[in-house]
Formats: C-alpha cells, structure tokens, sequence
C-alpha cells in the first residue's frame, strides 16, 4: 500500500517501507505518524527499511514531491518483486513515529481501552479485538468517564433498538460503539483517545440501574448511516 500526507516533505522525516502481516504487504510512506496507526491494527512490523537507494527513486533537484520522486517508485519496485532490503537499511519497528496504537489491556474482570477514531457516522472505533472481550461472558459493563452503562452482545447494526447503543465489530474486524442512525459518539460524549472500560457484569455497583442503555456486541458490516 502507497500513502502519502507529508506535511514535512524535504525535511529530516525518513521515508520507510514497512513489512506487515508476515510480509503479506508492505506499507510506503513518510515516517511522520502517517502509518504508524496501520501498522498497529495489523499486529506491527516484522521490517521496516529507509528508502535510500537511489536506484529505486527518481532523480532531480525537486526536494517537496517524494510522493513521486520516492514514494511511487518505490511502491512500484516492490510490486514488481524488488526485496525490501534492497531499498536501505533496516530500523528499529518501535521507533516509527508516534509510535504503534496501544493494545487493549486485558484484565481477567475487564478490558480497559481508548477510542481510536470517530467516523462521520459517529461510530466510535475502540482498539479492541472481539477475542479480547471473549472472556468477559454476554452481559458487560460499560464505563465511559462517571457514566456506566449495561452492555449485552448482539449480532448486527439492524438489531440495535431504538434508544440502545450497540458494540458492534466494523468493518476493520474491531470492536466500535454505534448507534443506529444515530450519533453514537456524541451520545456518550467520546472523541479519539478517550478512555472505556468493559468489565463483567457481576458484582459491578450500579449497573442496571434505572437510567442505563443497553448495549449489544455484534458481527462484522458497515457503519450505520
């Protein structure tokens, strides 16, 4: 995959290839935060080069257009079988910048995560797999600043009743707080890097009291409109 947003085009930001997925795919872009996150949601880097050899780049005296003079034939190179380390020097996976997505932190009563994103829906993406709530049973809690609310798994957008607010596993294979046809995220006040807690129902002080949503985990589809 080629991206590129570069700001700091021309600057001392390296330009990097990383090897993801056991090198099923390679990501191309400037090392400015850019792909950090992808790398993240894909479980990390095994490789990751800087993109120094001159062969597989265009030459000039432009300095602000790596997107073509880099980034474009270097993608193009490994495409059509060019080996990673062909490009540069191997660098450390956890130094790109700013660093890969935190992983959830399981506990054996709860899984305490952030929000990574909000889509234009309002579906608010947790960095949260579905196997990492396995443990907690069908019936959770949900913990979102001094707000608690009764969680309960379901299947799918559609089965979100009206007033309730779903768990449900987007498009991205993670688990996100949605709402049908309904802003979810302004709901429950949340925007990228707020914190959630899920913990099991039992023994949990308020929960199902009067005033609570239930919330229903679900499979895999798109966002509700």
């Amino acid at each position: 995959m080629l991206a590129v947003v570069d700001p700091t085009v021309g600057t001392n930001r390296r330009t990097i290839a990383a090897e993801v997925g056991g090198g099923s795919s390679i990501l191309v872009g400037p090392d400015n935060g850019l792909l950090a996150p992808a790398v993240g949601l894909v479980g990390g880097a095994t490789r990751v080069v800087e993109l120094h050899n001159e062969r597989y780049r265009l030459t000039g005296e432009a300095n602000t257009f790596d997107g073509r003079d880099v980034f474009g034939p270097a993608a193009g190179h490994l495409a059509l079988g060019v080996p990673l380390t062909e490009f540069g020097p191997e660098v450390d996976p956890a130094g790109l910048v700013p660093g890969i997505v935190a992983n959830a932190a399981v506990h054996p009563d709860r899984v305490e995560a952030e929000v990574l994103w909000v889509d234009h829906y309002g579906n608010a993406q947790l960095n949260v797999d579905p196997q990492d709530l396995a443990h907690l049973g069908d019936s959770l809690v949900l913990l979102t600043g001094d707000d608690r609310r009764t969680v309960r798994r379901a299947e799918t957008y559609a089965t979100i009743g009206a007033g309730e607010v779903g768990l449900v596993v987007d498009s991205y294979g993670l688990v996100s707080l949605a709402q049908d046809r309904r802003n979810c995220a302004a709901e429950l006040s949340l925007e990228s890097g707020s914190a959630v807690t899920l913990s099991c129902l039992e023994g949990s002080a308020g929960a199902g009291r009067a005033g609570t949503v239930t919330v229903r985990l679900g499979g895999a589809g798109g966002g509700s409109a």
